[in-house]
């Protein structure tokens, strides 16, 4: 009886030792063993996941041990049993080659791994650098490098309003290695606004949790001397060309709430676009504009230093950061609405990192330091499981559809 070592053909001890290896570096894109010690596992990481590597390294070890147990005689002479007086003993250089072969699996997969390790995790934030939203991605990044023990990065891919980011983050690998921190707008507002936006928020992305909410407020300026919601209305039934209102852009969330409170008060006002919550504040500040709305963070501080004046606040309750202010609600306009900023992966992210991710992000928000950190920007600190994200970006979606059709707002691209 010919040994085969489970190989379509016979082969000695040695040969099939290499064998084994030759086939387990072609499974890594490379010809031979010593080309794998050479090959940059940069490459290998790119294309292939932790998962995949250890099912490569413990099938092929797999067949390494097989060859162990099993007894090796010479081709020409046919195979004794132990009870036929034979050996079952295996040669010191097969034994040599064997264990050669099964240490270096082990060690070119750990040097692959390692490297997958090594590479830092990147946040990417699809907006411009600066502001609450990029705070609290770099936030988020600290509490990330701690838990994980590796480099985290915050990646800023501004564009197309924030889509430019989403798309990287959709065509990246589904390994952890690779997140998005983005607010509502992107995925749960963009598809009821962009006939091509490029992703499925639903289904190219994975929920990993909401990380912090906020409200938007209506400030007006100071000349023109109102300090109430029921005050701004006669104001502007007293100065109609007057009445129009800024927002940080076009298809934002401001612009939507906007379209919902003049339904709601039966008024047609004028919108002024902004690029940004700066340039809206400061024209409001100096008296360019009659009112703005924009999140609470974007504001505070000038209302805080009478600058400007807020008059109403978008939550069902009052804001923790302007309890002064009351709510549109108790100003008699049955309308409400938030923002909120949320942490992504891509589709097929295996479920156990997912997991991990999320427990060191709702340990770091639910954390005294990371809370007192996120009161200063003026956001609120939540932390959810991913399935209960997934259920806040359904449900506010389904809530902003209407305003954004009321808006007629049509996009350029």
């Amino acid at each position: 009886m010919r040994s085969n070592v489970g190989f379509a053909r016979p082969v000695s001890s040695y040969s099939s030792c290499r064998l084994a290896l030759r086939c387990w570096c072609n499974a890594l894109n490379t010809s031979s063993p010593r080309a794998s010690a050479r090959t940059d596992f940069t490459l290998v990481c790119t294309r292939t996941s932790v998962r995949s590597v250890l099912h490569q390294v413990k099938h092929w070890r797999k067949r390494v041990l097989l060859a162990l147990t099993r007894v090796h005689t010479r081709p020409d002479k046919p195979r004794e049993t132990a009870a036929q007086g034979g050996s079952t003993m295996i040669s010191r250089r097969s034994m040599m080659a064997y264990t050669a072969a099964a240490a270096a699996t082990t060690s070119v997969a750990g040097r692959a791994i390692a490297q997958i390790a090594a590479q830092p995790t990147r946040i990417v934030f699809p907006f411009a650098a600066g502001g609450s939203g990029d705070a609290l991605a770099r936030m988020l990044a600290e509490r990330l490098r701690i838990g994980l023990d590796q480099p985290v990065i915050v990646e800023n891919r501004a564009g197309a309003a924030g889509r430019i980011g989403v798309q990287a983050v959709k065509g990246a690998a589904p390994d952890g290695k690779t997140l998005l921190m983005t607010p509502i707008a992107p995925v749960a507002v963009y598809q009821h606004v962009y006939s091509n936006l490029g992703y499925d928020p639903v289904t190219d992305l994975v929920p990993v949790s909401q990380v912090a909410t906020m409200e938007f407020a209506l400030a007006v300026a100071n000349n023109i001397n109102v300090s109430s919601i029921k005050e701004l209305m006669a104001w502007i039934k007293a100065n109609p060309s007057q009445a129009n209102y800024g927002t940080p852009g076009a298809g934002t969330l401001p612009h939507f709430f906007m379209v919902l409170f003049g339904q709601a008060a039966g008024l047609d006002l004028q919108h002024v676009t902004y690029k940004g919550s700066m340039a809206a504040m400061a024209d409001l500040a100096g008296g360019q504009i009659a009112m703005v709305l924009t999140t609470v963070p974007d504001v505070m501080s000038l209302h805080q230093a009478g600058k400007v004046r807020v008059i109403g606040v978008s939550g069902e309750k009052r804001s923790i950061f302007l309890p002064e202010v009351p709510t549109f609600i108790e100003s008699g306009y049955r309308i409400k609405g938030d923002s909120w900023y949320a942490v992504y992966a891509p589709a097929n992210t295996p479920a156990d990192i997912v997991a991990r991710i999320n427990r060191i992000m709702v340990d770091g928000l639910k954390s005294p330091e990371m809370a007192k950190q996120l009161m200063a920007i003026g956001l609120q600190a939540t932390g959810t499981t991913a399935a209960e994200l997934r259920e806040i970006q359904k449900r506010d979606s389904a809530f902003w559809a209407p305003a954004v059709v009321a808006s007629g707002f049509k996009p350029e691209n």
